[in-house]
């Protein structure tokens, strides 16, 4: 038997970076690094345990849709064990939500043919975390999202959830999508002997047309969420410094409570 398994990543801005909106109010990707989110290598991380656990022949696909540099991403994905991948890029898709995104996800997906989807809990820049369920839905698949544990046995995807005060015990019959969290296991580093191997790796390179999707469904036009307004973050002022000659600690308690801290 064969499993494909496809992993959704995105390229994000560098959270340690100085972002700034453009213009348009988006997110001006030019004028910061970007990088594959962490959160995804988990993701990436769960498909190639499931690979080398198995008995069956398993192919793992990392898809991605953003500019050129998003092949970043794709590359230390390809780095890590991954097999082969898909970059969906389009001039149309700048400003994109996560409505838009998901149906060019959904449609990529189909083109490349999948058992099973697996997806970071949320993405660090924009945190939604609906990417999977709407994938579920626009695939009509099971979804099992937030897992911190993660398989596949005899046609089916077994995964552990954590809540706060308990743990579930999930199952779905595949073909389905899947979300794991950063609980569920290092990412590993990638080899130098996996770097260069990533390096020969395919990557085929898809565009709206490709995917049959009209312009006016994505981008700014067609995203249902859009940014009004922005403001920049205040310059950074002085902190205030307590003098204890006796009295700090209720000049601490008077700050902290004038702030709402307490």
């Amino acid at each position: 038997m064969s499993l494909r398994i496809v992993v959704t990543v995105k390229y994000v801005p560098d959270a340690t970076g100085d972002r700034h909106f453009a213009d348009d109010l988006t997110v001006d990707r030019d004028d910061v690094d970007g990088l594959l989110s962490e959160l995804d290598e988990y993701a990436v991380e769960q498909a190639l345990q499931i690979s080398e656990n198995s008995d069956d022949d398993v192919e793992v696909t990392v898809l991605t849709v953003g500019p050129e540099d998003a092949k970043d991403a794709l590359r230390k994905a390809l780095s890590m064990g991954a097999d082969k991948a898909v970059h969906v890029e389009d001039d149309d898709l700048h400003g994109t939500d996560v409505i838009g995104t998901s149906l060019v996800l959904a449609k990529a997906i189909e083109k490349a043919g999948y058992d099973l989807v697996i997806s970071g809990m949320a993405s660090t820049d924009g945190t939604a975390g609906v990417v999977p369920a709407l994938l579920a839905e626009r695939l009509g698949v099971p979804q099992v999202t937030l897992l911190s544990e993660v398989s596949v046995e005899n046609g089916t995807v077994k995964g552990r959830r954590d809540g706060d005060a308990a743990s579930e015990q999930l199952e779905a019959a595949l073909p389905a999508v899947v979300s794991v969290t950063d609980q569920s296991g290092e990412a590993r580093y990638p080899s130098f002997k996996g770097i260069m191997a990533a390096k020969k790796k395919p990557v085929q390179a898809w565009d709206l047309s490709d995917l049959e999707i009209d312009a006016d469904e994505v981008g700014l036009d067609g995203s249902w969420t859009k940014v009004d307004t922005a403001d920049e973050r205040p310059a950074r002022t002085a902190g205030t410094i307590v003098k204890d000659e006796g009295e700090g600690g209720k000049q601490l308690a008077e700050f902290l409570a004038g702030q709402k801290f307490v």
